[in-house]
């Protein structure tokens, strides 16, 4: 190998050697950033842990915990920056629903139901 052909190799080592030292990163892998769940968005448990509902693009939807049956569904709307009015159909009853709730935290709703009843759902992780 000539002297030119040497010199151009180890050029050529030392450019690619640069890229690819270009490619990493110093430091440890960052984790994903969790991202905050806004309004009632998601799934939600009722205290004694028979129903989970869960709320998405307008539409909730309510089932039993042990058996996945459905028993309500109907929409929701954000009424303010933390109530929410939520308006469905209980499917076992078949007899419409009616709640006001108060989101008082992101992993705690407070609601009323029309006739007056209290409950509280927590958000699922």
């Amino acid at each position: 190998m000539t002297i030119a052909r040497k010199v151009l190799s180890i050029g050529m080592a030392g450019a690619v050697a640069s890229m690819l030292a270009a490619c990493t990163t110093s430091g440890p892998d960052q984790p994903p950033m969790a991202t905050t769940p806004k309004g009632v968005e998601g799934s939600w448990i009722d205290a004694k842990g028979t129903g989970l509902s869960t709320f998405a693009s307008g539409k909730f939807t309510t089932v039993a915990t042990d058996t996945g049956q459905k028993l309500a569904d109907g929409s929701y709307s954000m009424t303010g920056a933390t109530s929410v009015e939520i308006n469905g159909t209980s499917l076992i009853r078949q007899t419409p629903v009616s709640f006001n709730c108060l989101l008082v935290s992101t992993s705690q709703l407070n609601c009323t139901s029309s006739s007056g009843q209290n409950f509280v759902l927590t958000r699922r992780v």
